[in-house]
C-alpha cells in the first residue's frame, strides 16, 4: 500500500501522476517550474509527458522525509519499468516549484 505524502501539494502531486491527471498535475506547478533528472536539467514539459503520462507513470510511496517533500517511492512506467526513486519537492505557497528526481 503507498504511503500517501503528509504535505498536501505534494500529495496531490502524486494524486495526479498517478490518475493520469495531465490537467491537476500542470495546475500545481508554479509558472516556470523546474526539475532535473538523476541531477541534470530538463525540460520539464518534455520530460512529464514522455515519462508519465505517454508511458502511463505511476508512484508507490515508500517513504517520506522532511515533511513529506522528499520521497522514495518505486516509479514505473510501460518504458523503463519499475525503479526505486527518490524525489524532492520545493513548494512555494500552494504549488511545486521545482522537483528533483533519480534513481534511489
Amino acid at each position: 500500500m503507498s504511503l500517501k505524502p503528509s504535505d498536501p501539494v505534494v500529495r496531490a502531486f502524486v494524486d495526479a501522476v498517478n490518475g493520469g491527471d495531465r490537467d491537476a498535475f500542470y495546475a500545481l506547478l508554479a509558472p516556470g517550474a523546474t526539475m532535473t533528472d538523476d541531477g541534470t536539467e530538463r525540460d520539464l514539459d518534455q520530460w512529464v509527458d514522455r515519462e508519465i503520462f505517454s508511458s502511463d507513470g505511476r508512484m508507490d510511496v515508500e517513504s517520506e522525509s522532511d515533511g513529506g517533500r522528499t520521497l522514495v517511492a518505486s516509479y514505473t512506467n510501460s518504458t523503463w519499468g519499475t525503479m526505486r526513486t527518490r524525489w524532492h519537492f520545493t513548494v512555494d505557497g500552494d504549488r511545486i516549484a521545482r522537483f528533483d528526481t533519480g534513481q534511489a
